[in-house]
């Protein structure tokens, strides 16, 4: 969260310039231009990485009603404020948007592949009770394990097709911005998951969803493991299962 004062105005024309278009650019317009100057300007064509990266930096902002707005009414050091510092620490990755357009962030074999990351499960912690004879003589006991695993029918897609839509409520980022006035000129400012799409940047449409894990990409698998309790372990020490947390 971010509470404060409104901030001085600074300027609000910068971004605008650098994609060549009007403050009263529409969506598609920004689309328009930020395609074309994108493809001129990638590291993989010859085009300087700096220029290319402040060109998405200013479509990310435009393209985000909310990020435009507070940039038409405050400029550019109030984002900056709002967002972390540091350029604008709500930045998404230049290479990301660019592959949002074409489906991917390369030209040719020399370019540098990055598309849609997938993310991993976080390791899961399984507390096991056992006594002082089971440490002292060793044994063996049963763990009943519940992870999400990726869809067998769709192959992690949420879709029957295969295809799905950048979602609309936060422009494929996955994160929304929302701002409060909690006064005269003091702003409440939050990131948080878009409740659209629960953070994964993907629409897909209710007709096309996959019948087995309703969109989700992932359903749930109960499992039942066996721990191994070598004599001697130790009160608080891990055995590890690799490969079994969430996919």
């Amino acid at each position: 969260n971010m509470f404060g004062r409104a901030p001085k105005k600074s300027d609000n024309s910068r971004y605008y310039d650098i994609l060549g278009v009007p403050k009263s650019a529409s969506p598609d317009d920004l689309k328009r231009a930020y395609r074309k100057a994108a493809i001129k300007n990638h590291p993989d064509k010859g085009g300087d990485p700096e220029k290319f990266k402040e060109l998405s930096h200013a479509y990310d902002v435009l393209s985000d009603p909310e990020k435009r707005e507070i940039y038409n009414q405050y400029g550019e050091d109030a984002l900056k404020e709002g967002m972390g510092g540091g350029g604008g620490g709500g930045m998404h990755d230049p290479f990301d948007i660019f592959s949002s357009f074409f489906g991917g962030s390369h030209f040719g074999a020399g370019g540098s592949s990055r598309g849609r990351r997938q993310r991993k499960g976080d390791d899961l912690v399984q507390p096991l009770k056992v006594s002082l004879e089971d440490l002292y003589t060793g044994t063996s006991k049963k763990l009943s394990l519940s992870r999400n695993v990726i869809c067998s029918k769709c192959g992690g897609k949420g879709s029957k097709s295969g295809a799905s839509l950048k979602c609309p409520g936060c422009q494929g980022s996955g994160m929304k911005v929302s701002i409060r006035q909690l006064g005269p000129g003091m702003l409440q400012q939050m990131q948080h998951p878009c409740n659209e799409c629960y953070g994964t940047g993907e629409a897909i449409s209710e007709r096309d969803r996959c019948g087995q894990c309703k969109g989700k990409k992932v359903v749930a698998e109960k499992k039942v493991m066996e721990a191994h309790i070598e004599k001697g372990m130790q009160n608080g020490q891990k055995i590890t299962f690799p490969g079994e947390s969430d996919e």
